[in-house]
């Protein structure tokens, strides 16, 4: 069984294939596509992918299934012995998603990735010989002068 953490509106979810879940309102009609980049783990039966290499490949897409309000929240406030009450009420904007397909793209060439991190190192190590360089050159030789002898 194939599921994914996903974040979204601050919050996270753990999805499948076919679950509905209750988001913070994405802008959409119902019937249109929504797709999730922001993915935290992945898992595949007993594998888990967790390396952010592996997951700038993954999404997620979903279904807009239909624009909602969430439960209504009442907020009271109230100072003692002031005559201070205020209730107000508040209810969130939700979106209704189906999960369609959860998708974890496999880099082609791992070749490619390896000769890219040694194009890295090999930049980073002339850079800090460079900045060695730099500091040594910018020392000041500065001659001592004698110091005058009491007598």
């Amino acid at each position: 069984m194939n599921y994914a953490v996903l974040k979204s509106g601050g919050k996270q979810y753990k999805v499948s294939a076919g679950d509905v879940i209750l988001v913070e309102k994405i802008i959409g009609e119902s019937g249109s596509k929504v797709k999730f980049d922001n993915i935290i783990m992945m898992g595949e039966g007993a594998k888990i992918h967790v390396e952010e290499s592996e997951l700038k490949n993954a999404t997620v897409t979903g279904e807009v299934i239909e624009q909602t309000r969430g439960p209504k929240l009442l907020v009271f406030k109230k100072k003692r012995r002031h005559n201070y009450r205020r209730k107000k009420g508040h209810k969130q904007d939700l979106t209704a998603i189906r999960i369609e397909s959860i998708d974890l793209k496999k880099i082609a060439d791992k070749t490619l990735s390896k000769d890219k991190t040694k194009k890295s190192t090999e930049v980073k190590t002339a850079k800090k010989t460079e900045a060695v360089k730099k500091t040594t050159t910018r020392k000041k030789d500065v001659a001592k002068k004698p110091t005058a002898k009491k007598k």
